[in-house]
């Protein structure tokens, strides 16, 4: 009998979910599946830092698991305030709100899913959250009452579908929190400049004249982002936490307060055949000063090239010093050829809005690139990652064949460059939902040891020591990265 014992535990319970995400799909698909992207990015690096684990995501909702109810309470405050400050200046109609429901309850264990009442009670507590709310049942609230620094409204009891017993609610008081609100002063405030020097790398300017090519912009400067991030002594904020500038007109100190970046790296992209010219600027967030600034002509052909010239002139400009093992790695040739970063850059894009039907035409894009240039490891990470979610969504039909496609991505990559940390990211992301947990999160720690700086190196180790249920090292290693994703 002990043998078929149902696993059950108890723990903290959160369901949250987007309000009117049909609609705003309705108004504009492409920008609400980026915004929601960007929005993830900073929801989930949350719930990381507060020890939580997301057990599952359904397009615009998110179950999450706490060990403890406090940690639940303010990460979902937290998420709430930053939602806040990020949708100030969008219009009414275009703002993304969550609601958010907490339950304390007894769960069923199944694989890494979780069910039970427990559950369903925190779904049923979200669904009559106000927008931008958090609705928390009795059994949350005797735990948190006299521990978080928040006002909460008795909503008395409340009876919900499918649930055999009224449940006492409380909403947590909009601005209630004794802490202020995130404006840009009061993240400054949370977010100190670290010891060594840091850097958030803007969107580039696309200066083409051609919207078609966004992609192509946004690549190069996520690829700068990219080479900064593997140097040690260097603090780089997260791609999704920088790029969510994209299109803001803020001062660029204020940015930099808001991020936790001493500099802050500004550019533009004109490309016009298979010419291409990069200006850049590099700008000390405390006072405004120019730093460094410069412009870079040449052929599609010599981008790589580009690229690693003006990180090279950061470096000297920010006087960051390197081993002699970080030059040989940063600045490495790379090869490759106009044909293969095109197919690269708009398989990134298609693979950022994740999606069945994306992953598939990305998937594509990264095989076309790899199928000129088999060694071109950027290619290899994201057909690995791409692989990777085909199986664990269920996109492809031989999960087992199709996660080990991913492992060969990462085998490849390895044989040409045994010092990628993305690649180890790619065999832990595998063995996270292949649930060989120890050997993901070993995974994950080689790549953290190679990228220090790699803010999404540190999330997905995270996230792999999250699936092992390492509760508390998920959070250390998001803390561990002044790029997390809340900046």
């Amino acid at each position: 009998m002990s043998g078929n014992r149902v696993e059950r535990r108890l723990a903290a319970i959160v369901a949250a979910d987007i309000v009117g995400f049909s609609r705003l799909m309705g108004l504009d698909e492409v920008g609400t599946a980026r915004a929601l992207r960007e929005h993830r990015a900073v929801f989930d690096a949350l719930v990381a830092k507060h020890g939580g684990r997301i057990v599952k995501s359904t397009g615009d909702g998110v179950l999450l698991e706490f060990p403890s109810v406090v940690d639940a309470v303010e990460c979902s405050v937290a998420v709430q305030s930053v939602m806040a400050e990020r949708n100030h200046d969008i219009p009414q109609d275009r703002r993304m709100l969550y609601r958010i429901g907490i339950n304390l309850g007894d769960i069923l264990i199944e694989g890494d899913d979780i069910l039970g009442d427990g559950v369903n009670v925190a779904a049923r507590l979200e669904g009559i959250a106000e927008p931008g709310g958090i609705s928390i049942s009795a059994s949350a609230y005797d735990q948190v009452r006299s521990k978080v620094a928040v006002e909460f409204v008795d909503l008395g009891e409340q009876s919900f579908k499918n649930i055999d017993r009224p449940v006492r609610v409380y909403a947590i008081k909009p601005g209630g929190t004794a802490a202020p609100s995130t404006s840009a002063l009061d993240i400054k405030k949370l977010l100190p400049l670290p010891d060594k020097p840091s850097i958030a790398v803007l969107p580039f300017q696309n200066m083409s004249g051609d919207p078609e090519q966004e992609y192509f912009v946004d690549g190069i400067a996520e690829d700068v982002l990219t080479t900064l991030s593997k140097i040690q002594e260097l603090m780089v904020i997260a791609r999704n936490s920088s790029f969510a500038f994209k299109g803001q007109i803020k001062d660029v100190r204020e940015i930099g307060r808001i991020l936790g970046a001493r500099y802050v790296l500004e550019g533009s992209v004109r490309k016009a055949g298979n010419r291409v010219r990069l200006t850049a600027q590099l700008i000390d967030s405390s006072d405004g000063s120019h730093r460094w600034a410069d412009r870079f002509d040449g052929r599609l052909d010599d981008v790589f090239d580009l690229q690693d010239r003006i990180t090279q002139e950061i470096v000297a400009a920010i006087e960051v010093q390197l081993t002699g093992a970080e030059q040989a790695r940063i600045w490495r040739k790379r090869s490759g050829s106009p044909l293969v970063y095109e197919h690269f850059l708009k398989g990134r894009k298609l693979y950022e809005n994740f999606a069945k039907y994306t992953h598939a035409q990305a998937r594509v894009q990264f095989e076309q690139a790899l199928k000129i240039n088999p060694a071109f490891t950027p290619g290899l990470y994201l057909l690995g990652l791409t692989l990777t979610d085909q199986a664990r969504f269920g996109w492809e039909r031989d999960r087992a064949t199709t996660f080990e496609a991913a492992l060969d991505c990462a085998a490849r990559a390895l044989a040409e460059d045994t010092c990628c940390a993305e690649a180890y990211l790619v065999i832990g992301y595998v063995r996270s939902f292949q649930r060989r947990h120890d050997e993901a999160v070993a995974a994950g720690e080689k790549a953290v040891a190679l990228s220090p700086s790699g803010a999404d190196v540190y999330h997905m180790t995270g996230m792999y020591h999250g699936y092992a249920g390492n509760f508390r090292e998920a959070a250390l290693s998001t803390r561990s990265m002044h790029s997390d994703g809340v900046r």
